[in-house]
């Protein structure tokens, strides 16, 4: 926890201080930590030698950075693996389900799609959370924040760590 909590630090800092960071850059390395703080469900996973997989569904340059950010990492005893995905279908074979905010308009279309167990959705614009999705990561005043919604995540049989939540803007639909 210490580890995602100095990432989102250290991106601020940066900011405050002129330099340039990268927002996906950053987004990525935070997903990836956060992934440590949540439980799945065991029938999330068919086989142990399953890959941890993180999708990313809309056009958005964060699949290509996402896939550097985790290369050759696990999760767990999990190899990660990313995929940009195209159409909703093809959902419900992942872990976590980044969706872009060019999806925006679809939202409530893509969650009540993907409703079934062990799929964690993250997005990126303010209307995400109160759409149905989990957690919302937002860049606000040069600050990363994060918002999330518990309910909906054990809805999912998804149990978000308290140390994870005690960090975020706790919304419940």
């Amino acid at each position: 926890m210490t580890r995602v909590l100095l990432i989102v630090l250290t991106a601020a800092r940066l900011h405050a201080y002129g330099e340039t960071f990268d927002e996906y850059s950053v987004k990525a390395v935070f997903l990836f930590n956060l992934a440590k703080f949540v439980e799945w469900p065991n029938q999330a996973f068919t086989s142990a030698n399953e890959p941890f997989v993180v999708c990313v569904l809309g056009q958005d340059p964060f699949a290509a950075v996402m896939k550097d950010a985790v290369r050759g990492r696990v999760i767990g005893n999990k190899k990660v693996e990313v995929r940009d995905i195209s159409d909703i279908q093809s959902a419900g074979k992942c872990h976590i389900l980044f969706v872009s905010a060019s999806e925006h308009k679809r939202f409530r279309a893509i969650l009540a799609e993907i409703k079934g167990d062990g799929v964690l959705t993250v997005g990126e614009s303010a209307e995400f959370v109160g759409s149905g999705g989990m957690i919302n990561l937002t860049l606000k005043d040069a600050r990363f924040h994060m918002e999330i919604d518990p309910d909906a995540a054990e809805r999912a049989k998804l149990r978000i760590s308290s140390k994870l939540l005690s960090l975020a803007e706790i919304t419940r639909k």
